[in-house]
């Protein structure tokens, strides 16, 4: 095509509503051509049923449905390497600039880096945007520019830099017109990628009135379906987080709304710190003797810990792909402290199985309950997942539903004893930080 054009790369961001980069696309004087690239890189490492996968799959079909119906125009998907995506698609049109949002995990901060030297080689523009975030990177810092590594001042300074400024929601409905007029653009089926539809499925988010509203009430007991399963739904961007920022402060919700401001907090972190997905934040904890026991690590992946509370936990993360916020705390303590097994494991565990995994979260909270992490729990707190249930399933619903056997013959006997493994824990802990 020698027409030049301009393409917009979709990548965390699968809607087409209040979508920053896509906006600045759409507004400039070019036809845009919308794409997504597969990562085979990426999809490499997953199962061939990946509820994930399915779901990105889907809502790029949906977005194609609308600009065809619509638009008269397309999306186009592609398979492979995104050096490899591009190198054709120079091959194959005149593009003047490539448009994009903001990806700030190490993988993609690489990604990015090349695709722009490969698209510069070819005197082609790179812009990307802001979009995932009401603040990235370095703009809710310390005076001294130095990067906040406490949650509670850096939400003060972000509530107070946000109120300082207008909430801009992003019309891109207005311009999809100005999109290339081809409906018959690449498509692939979900077998095209090696892939199949998976069994579970990522739910609908729920953000009405009332579950804001009663959100501080509900959110720590887990037999109440009371949190909003927005999750997945910010990590794959087929919502905007401008919109539900704007629903908590229209219900006056300050707890909903801080919740959006942890996801930020991690967010940063990750930034400012890179090294912090694979090494502890507090170095002297990468000095502690993991036990690392394998049948154990089977037996906690599998919900067969002898410890209910945590085994109903693991069995809805196995089922559904998604566990409630205050169980992910406790199985989270129990792998570290209890079982000396290192937090790394169990990262890399719930980024296999969570639905709604993102790096900087999942990271950021491993490294808070095993304490070797920014603003994390102290490593002589210890949670005691028998008195667990007694605070937040003293009915034993939750237990009910996830693990019916636990008082059966067949359930399985604790595999660690709480109180020798407090103590072997303040030992071990103590003697690789002090």
């Amino acid at each position: 095509m020698t027409t030049p054009i301009n393409i917009f790369w979709f990548r965390r961001d699968l809607r087409l509503e209040d979508n920053v980069g896509l906006y600045n696309a759409l507004q400039s004087e070019l036809p845009v051509l919308p794409i997504f690239i597969f990562d085979k890189d990426i999809l490499e490492q997953l199962p061939e049923d990946d509820a994930r996968v399915s779901f990105i799959f889907e809502s790029l079909q949906n977005m194609r449905n609308t600009l065809q119906k619509k638009y008269n125009s397309s999306l186009a998907i592609y398979y492979g390497t995104p050096e490899s995506v591009f190198e054709a698609l120079i091959q194959s049109y005149n593009i003047d600039t490539v448009f994009t949002n903001h990806d700030y995990e190490p993988y993609a901060t690489t990604r990015d880096n090349s695709i722009k030297a490969k698209l510069s080689k070819n005197d082609i523009h790179f812009k990307t945007f802001k979009d995932q975030v009401i603040f990235e990177k370095d703009e809710v810092v310390k005076k001294d520019g130095k990067p906040y590594m406490v949650y509670t001042p850096y939400m003060r300074v972000w509530k107070e830099t946000f109120k300082a400024q207008a909430l801009k929601i992003y019309d891109t409905n207005k311009l999809l017109e100005n999109t290339v007029k081809e409906v018959n653009l690449p498509n692939l089926t979900l077998s095209d990628i090696g892939f199949k539809k998976a069994s579970q499925k990522i739910e609908d988010y729920t953000v009405t009135p009332t579950l804001i509203q009663n959100y501080e009430e509900t959110r720590n007991f887990p037999a109440q379906d009371s949190t909003s399963k927005l999750g997945p739904h910010l990590r794959f961007g087929t919502v905007s987080v401008r919109q539900m920022v704007k629903k908590a402060i229209a219900e006056q919700n300050e707890i909903f709304w801080q919740e959006l401001i942890w996801r930020e907090f991690f967010m940063q972190i990750l930034w400012h710190f890179p090294h912090t997905h694979k090494d502890a934040f507090k170095s002297k904890y990468d000095r502690i003797v993991w036990r690392n026991n394998e049948d154990e690590f089977k037996a906690w992946c599998e919900g067969k810990t002898g410890y209910p509370l945590v085994d109903a936990g693991m069995r809805q993360l196995n089922q559904t792909g998604f566990m409630h916020n205050r169980v992910r705390m406790l199985v989270g303590s129990f792998l570290c402290k209890h079982l000396l097994i290192d937090w790394r494991w169990g990262e890399a565990y719930f980024a296999e199985k969570l639905h709604d995994y993102d790096m900087s979260s999942n990271v950021g909270n491993w490294q808070w309950v095993a304490g070797s992490g920014v603003d994390a729990s102290p490593y002589f707190r210890i949670f005691n997942p028998t008195t667990q249930i007694d605070k937040f399933d003293k009915q034993h619903k939750y237990l009910n539903q996830w693990v019916p056997d636990y008082q059966e013959l067949t359930y399985p006997k604790p595999i660690v004893e709480h109180k020798m493994a407090r103590e072997r824990c303040l030992k071990v802990y103590k003697e690789a930080v002090s």
